[in-house]
């Protein structure tokens, strides 16, 4: 799965109002914060993700495990959070941050 560049740049628009749903900290990529990574990627597809990671390297090593563990797509990381997309099998009109914001 690969985003163009206008995908990205609405998702960035999206995502600029977004909290971050899921924060990693020092015990890194436990059973349960992969579990939740998944829940809020299947309900609503774009998420931002915060990395309390003070490593540059480890945190791009974060953000490609997550990527590759969740079959996800890193539309853009600034400091410490990343912004991750990935399409759900059936989004839900309600939760999902793509329909709720794109008319």
């Amino acid at each position: 799965m690969s985003l163009s560049n206008a995908e990205k740049k609405s998702f960035r628009a999206i995502g600029h109002a977004l909290k971050p749903l899921v924060i990693i900290a020092q015990k890194g990529l436990t059973e349960n914060v992969i579990q939740e990574i998944h829940r809020a990627l299947e309900a609503h597809e774009l998420i931002k993700i915060k990395l309390q990671i003070s490593d540059r390297e480890k945190r791009r090593a974060m953000i490609e495990e997550i990527c590759d563990t969740h079959h996800a797509e890193s539309v853009q990381s600034v400091g410490l959070v990343v912004l991750l997309y990935r399409a759900a099998k059936q989004p839900d009109p309600r939760l999902s941050n793509l329909i709720r914001k794109i008319p």
